[in-house]
This record gives structure tokens, sequence and C-alpha cells, in this order.
């Protein structure tokens, strides 16, 4: 029997799913997903005969990604998936062909913190290696968020997170002498949070 998308893809990020379907991961055979959370975006990748990785800080959502990879791929082994922060990430360095960082960045608690995050998932990317990054911006609300201090902003929705612009993401770019693999995009939503996909591949 033919799976359905969703038993395909899973509830996977839009934006990684623009990605695979443009073939970007074909080749991408080892896969970190970095705060997996339960594995929302690495359904595709147990199907299909992809080494997939995995670290989240929240046990539970480990054990439950360990759960998922058994029943979608037992030869994945569950020791991929790890207890750990994005900052400290521990596995070897040059080790990934694929990082996929979705809704996790803007967590950091300010520009150190954000700059040790993507040093550290970039560290573990081989060269010519993909880096997929989802996280909030002020792009198209800039009036409409309150500064707290160190890169954090309140967002109308009434969340805080550290928010990034254009400018700063092909700052990164630069610095870490990476290429932009698509466009910087950002989704509006409702004027209430804005969130940039950010692809990169590693020189």
């Amino acid at each position: 029997m033919n799976q359905t998308l969703q038993e395909t893809f899973g509830n996977i990020d839009i934006y990684l799913f623009d990605q695979l379907l443009k073939g970007r991961y074909n080749d991408c055979k080892k896969v970190i997903d970095i705060g997996c959370g339960g594995g929302r975006n690495i359904v595709y990748f147990l199907q299909n005969g992809y080494e997939v990785y995995g670290i989240d800080r929240d046990a539970s959502a480990v054990e439950e990604v360990k759960s998922l990879s058994l029943r979608l791929a037992p030869g994945n082994p569950v020791a991929n998936f790890k207890v750990a922060n994005v900052e400290d990430i521990p596995f070897a360095d040059q080790s990934f062909h694929l990082a996929i960082c979705s809704a996790v960045l803007h967590f950091a608690n300010n520009e150190a913190h954000f700059d040790k995050m993507l040093r550290s998932i970039w560290r573990i990317l081989k060269p010519g290696g993909f880096l997929f990054a989802r996280l909030a911006s002020d792009i198209g609300i800039e009036n409409l968020v309150q500064p707290l201090g160190n890169g954090r902003y309140l967002l109308p929705d009434g969340s805080e997170r550290f928010l990034v612009n254009e400018q700063f993401l092909l700052n990164y770019t630069h610095q870490l002498n990476g290429i932009l693999s698509d466009p910087i995009k950002t989704t509006n939503v409702s004027n209430i949070r804005c969130m940039t996909t950010w692809c990169l591949i590693k020189q």
C-alpha cells in the first residue's frame, strides 16, 4: 500500500519539505536534528535510509524520538539520540552532511549564547554540508517588537525571543565563510511573529 504524505513526511516543517522537494539533501546521508523534540522533522529521513541523529535538552523528548526511530528505522541506533544542549553538541567535528535546527536558535539568552550555539552546529558539519535553520526574526515587524536587552524582544504574541534580521544573518554567513543555498525567506504570521528560514552550505 502506498504511504500517505502524512505517513511519509510526518508533521515536517513546510520549509524543510520545500528543500527536500528541491532535492537539496538527496546526498546528505548523515543527518542531525538539533533540538529534535519528538522527531517531527526526521520522519522522512528515518524511512529513507539516512543515518539519523538528534539532540534535545528535554530527556522525555529524546525518549520519544528514540521510540520513533525504533518504529520507523529499527537499524538506526537509538544511541544516536542524546540529551544535550546546542552549545555543547556531543559529536565529533565534521560529522554530518545536514544539520536541521528548527525553532531553536531564537531561545538564545543573548548574542554570545547565539554565537556559541551556531558555531557548535557549524563545527559538526562536513565541508559541503548543509545547515537548515528556522528562527524568529523582526523582519517585517520591526516597529511591533519591544527590546528587552541582550538581543531579546517581546513579540506581539506575548512571547520573548532572541530576534535576528537579514543583515545579522548575512553577517554570520560571511563570518562562517558559508554560502546561502536558498534566499533568506520570512513568514509573517498576522504581524504577531515572524519566522525566517536560513539555509547555508559550509565551504
